[in-house]
């Protein structure tokens, strides 16, 4: 059974445990794209479209990102002028033409990062990432897929 969710006393934020590091600020997510190209906003709001289809999501803009929540940190990722990147955490290596740069954070674990440019680059096998990586954010135990 899982724990219920800590929420910070000064801002709100729900984490998975007491105390977790955060910045304990409140952002927009107009604010985030301001100076933006507005293609970039169109991307951001497709990407989390097609993860939002695997079930309910906390965005929470910060000073320097977005993430996405449900009980943990799974997916989110930093505006560009002119370009989105995205990022998901798998707990397997992955490609995909879009795919920039892979992070090994521990046994299994994974950070992606995207470049998104176009609404066609948020395709089909980005959003089955998405619902993958979505499942860790529910900290559901799910066996990598080869």
């Amino acid at each position: 059974m899982l724990r219920p969710l800590w929420r910070c006393p000064k801002c709100g934020h729900r984490f998975v445990t007491r105390n977790i590091w955060h910045s304990c600020s409140h952002y927009t997510l107009d604010h985030y794209f301001k100076g933006c190209d507005p293609m970039v906003r169109k991307v951001f709001d497709r990407f989390l479209a097609v993860v939002k289809r695997s079930g309910p999501v906390t965005v929470v803009p910060q000073k320097t990102r977005i993430v996405f929540m449900v009980r943990v940190r799974f997916a989110g990722g930093v505006a560009r002028k002119n370009w989105f990147r995205a990022g998901l955490w798998l707990k397997r290596r992955v490609s995909h033409p879009c795919l920039i740069r892979v992070e090994s954070f521990t046994l299994g674990n994974f950070g992606h990062h995207f470049r998104l440019n176009k609404l066609s680059d948020v395709d089909k096998r980005l959003a089955a990432l998405g619902r993958e990586s979505y499942a860790i954010g529910c900290q559901k135990h799910v066996a990598p897929k080869s």
